[in-house]
């Protein structure tokens, strides 16, 4: 959770605006707009955001529309708001509201060190050599944008690949893999590199496969969409819906594709099931076209990747075969230090790491929020500030029950001795 929400700027925020802009500075070159042309795009309602905390404007992004491009003027925050990804979210906003508008291209020019440069990098701006001067390219063109509206697709906020706790190991595997070929096609060519097209993400329930999907769908700056079997089976038949949906899918210019728990479609024919070997094929077809065009990833998640036909994990369908396993006991630390850092608690990450041995991220989620949830009530109750303790997690920790047991973990790790391919 975060302390702001971002909204549409209206004339009233201006002395706001211009007050967060004179303390948000911490470059000693000046911009390269001045504030008379921010404070001139604001009164021509060119598109800008602020962000507010109770009702106080306490962050902005200002742009300047001219035809296809934009510029983005400013990128203010009030001191005691940064390093919380409040950047983030501003350049995300403003953004989605200059592509949907028709602009293509989004530039930014910042003094070095300037507040905004690493939201802008963990935006997906592109930094040129020798500048300090970001530019990031619609992914989405307005035409597809109702197109994307109609499938239920969604724009990732920029910043969730850097908001993915711990994992390294996993989040650098899928980096070299997956995200670097695809952000950088043209030098991918030249090294002869084929540009992966599918991949497929195993391992035990609630270890982060979906919010690994979402995460590289934001690293891309592609739109996500996940498909969603029960849907396209009650509207239109599973097979023909797949088949109608693909087919939808190929007039985008750039899509991430999730199916998730896909052994549910995938799974292994028994041959007396007509129906389920009809889906198979269908899916098997359409992956075989969708691997034909660029721009795009389909991205597969299963529980238990034993339970897949065989056919589904042939070479040439899936370029890569990922397992993503429970955190080791470095992710765990980086888990916990990243909750408590959101409570402001000061508690022992080593010890909660150790104890949690087994949890996944969603258990880690599952005590943190529990314990919050404790403390806000307490705080409510007394008055006072309420600031949970290392023995306040223990004792959650000890009272959950992991959702890998150990001998899940024994069959993920047989399972990636036999189906991993990376």
């Amino acid at each position: 959770m975060t302390g702001w929400h971002v909204r549409d700027y209206t004339p009233d925020d201006l002395e706001a605006v211009i007050r967060v802009d004179a303390e948000s500075g911490t470059a000693d070159e000046p911009p390269l707009f001045p504030l008379s042309d921010a404070v001139a795009a604001l009164q021509a309602l060119h598109p800008a955001v602020v962000a507010a905390a109770d009702e106080v404007v306490v962050g902005a992004a200002v742009s300047r529309v001219e035809g296809d491009r934009a510029w983005i003027l400013r990128i203010c925050m009030a001191p005691a708001w940064r390093h919380q990804g409040l950047g983030s979210d501003l350049i995300t906003a403003l953004e989605h509201r200059l592509f949907a508008g028709g602009v293509r291209t989004v530039h930014a020019v910042l003094p070095d060190g300037e507040t905004g440069a690493t939201a802008l990098h963990d935006c997906g701006f592109d930094a040129r050599p020798g500048l300090v001067f970001f530019e990031k390219r619609a992914r989405v063109t307005p035409q597809a944008v109702s197109m994307l509206a109609s499938l239920g697709a969604e724009l990732p906020p920029g910043g969730l690949w850097q908001k993915v706790a711990g994992m390294q190991k996993e989040k650098e595997l899928i980096e070299r893999r997956l995200v670097l070929p695809l952000a950088h096609p043209e030098m991918a060519a030249r090294h002869g590199v084929e540009l992966p097209r599918a991949v497929m993400l195993f391992g035990p329930p609630g270890t982060g496969k979906s919010t690994f999907a979402h995460a590289i769908a934001s690293r891309l700056g592609w739109p996500f969409l996940e498909l969603f079997p029960a849907r396209l089976a009650a509207e239109y038949g599973l097979a023909s819906g797949l088949n109608r949906r693909f087919d939808e899918i190929a007039r985008l210019d750039h899509v991430l594709v999730f199916i998730d728990e896909v052994e549910e479609i995938a799974g292994t024919r028994s041959g007396a099931d007509a129906t389920a070997v009809g889906v198979v094929n269908e899916l098997l077809k359409a992956i075989v076209r969708f691997r034909g065009q660029d721009g795009r990833l389909l991205v597969c998640a299963t529980n238990d990747v034993t339970t897949l036909d065989s056919a589904f994990l042939r070479h040439g369908r899936f370029d890569y075969v990922l397992p993503i396993g429970p955190p080791d006991d470095r992710a765990r630390t980086a888990l916990w230090e990243s909750y408590l850092t959101r409570a402001g608690a000061e508690a022992d990450s080593t010890a909660l790491a150790s104890a949690s041995e087994g949890f996944t991220p969603a258990d880690i989620a599952h005590v943190a929020r529990t314990v919050s949830q404790v403390q806000f009530e307490r705080t409510i109750d007394t008055g006072a500030r309420a600031r949970p303790t290392t023995e306040d997690y223990l004792r959650t920790i000890h009272g959950t029950r992991p959702t890998v047991s150990a001998a899940m973990s024994q069959e993920f790790a047989l399972q990636t001795e036999e189906f991993a391919r990376v």
